[in-house]
C-alpha cells in the first residue's frame, strides 16, 4: 500500500457520548478535497502491526493495517468529520485495536487515514423507508436519515446494548423510530406492520443478523434491488480483514 496516499489528521476532541459510544472529531487541509456528500460514507484508519499510529515508521515492504469507520458529520468550512467508535475491548489486539485507540486518543494526537469512500444512496422516490442498523452503523443511519425527504415515512430499527445508548436521531416526523436491546433485529423487523406501496430499504449491522434481514426483505417481501441497500459492517468473533473475505464470498454466492 502507497503510504504516500495517506491524509494526515489530528484530533480535536473526544467524547463519551452513551456508554458504549466514543466520539472522535478529526481536522486536516486534506479534509476540504472531500465531497459534499460523504456523511455516511467511510474512512480507513491507518495502523501499524501493533496498533500505533506512527505508520511512517513502518518498513517499505509492510503494509498499514486499515480499520473502516463511518463518517457521521461533515463540516467542510472547519475542514472536520466526526467519527463514532463503539466503546470494546477484546482480547484479540486485531479485532480491538480501533477500538483500543479511540478510548484512549485526546486533543493533539494525529492519525492517517484513507478515503472518503462512498456508499449507495437510498432511493428517495420510494413510497416509503424502513432502516436497520446496530451499534456499529448508528453513525451511517444518523447521516441518511438526516437525508429522507421531510414527508418521509416508514420505520428506523436501532439495536442498542442498552438504553443509555440511546441517541437523538434528526428524523422526519413519519419516520417511526423504534430502539430495542434485547429483542434481536430481525425478531423486531418481523413484528412491524408492512406498509402499501414500494419500499426503500437501508440495512446494515452484523453479519449474522444481515443474512436474516436479507431473507427477510429480498425474499419475503421482495423489495426491489434497485431500492435496497444491505450491508455487513462486522462478523462476531472475526477481525475487519477475516469479514472482508467472508464478505467477499457472500457475494460471490448470492451473485453481486
Amino acid at each position: 500500500m502507497n503510504k504516500l496516499s495517506a491524509k494526515h489528521v489530528t484530533v480535536i476532541s473526544s467524547q463519551t457520548v452513551t456508554p458504549n459510544m466514543q466520539r472522535i472529531t478529526l481536522q486536516g487541509d486534506a479534509l476540504a478535497e472531500f465531497p459534499a456528500d460523504c456523511e455516511g460514507g467511510y474512512i480507513k484508519l491507518m495502523f501499524t502491526p501493533s496498533g500505533g499510529t506512527d505508520i511512517e515508521a513502518l518498513p517499505e515492504d509492510e503494509r498499514p493495517i486499515l480499520r473502516t469507520y463511518t463518517i457521521r458529520r461533515f463540516d467542510i468550512d472547519k475542514q472536520q468529520i466526526e467519527v463514532d467508535f463503539v466503546r470494546h475491548i477484546t482480547e484479540s489486539l486485531q479485532c480491538g485495536f480501533a477500538a483500543r485507540w479511540a478510548m484512549s486518543t485526546q486533543a493533539g494526537d494525529s492519525i492517517s487515514i484513507r478515503g472518503p469512500g462512498l456508499i449507495q444512496n437510498m432511493n428517495t422516490d420510494a413510497d416509503w423507508f424502513f432502516m436497520t442498523a446496530d451499534m456499529t452503523a448508528l453513525p451511517a443511519l444518523s447521516a441518511k436519515i438526516r437525508k429522507l425527504p421531510q414527508d418521509a415515512k416508514g420505520y428506523a430499527v436501532i439495536k442498542v446494548e442498552n438504553e443509555q445508548d440511546i441517541q437523538p436521531l434528526d428524523a422526519p416526523n413519519g419516520i417511526e423510530v423504534k430502539w430495542t436491546t434485547e429483542e434481536t433485529l430481525h425478531d423486531t423487523v418481523t413484528q412491524l406492520e408492512w406498509l402499501e406501496g414500494d419500499a426503500s430499504v437501508w440495512c446494515a449491522c452484523e453479519f449474522d443478523s444481515m443474512r436474516a434481514l436479507r431473507q427477510y426483505f429480498r425474499n419475503e417481501k421482495q423489495v426491489k434491488r434497485e431500492n435496497i441497500y444491505i450491508s455487513s459492517y462486522w462478523k462476531l468473533g472475526v477481525s475487519e480483514d477475516g469479514h472482508k473475505t467472508i464478505k467477499q464470498q457472500d457475494a460471490e454466492e448470492q451473485g453481486a
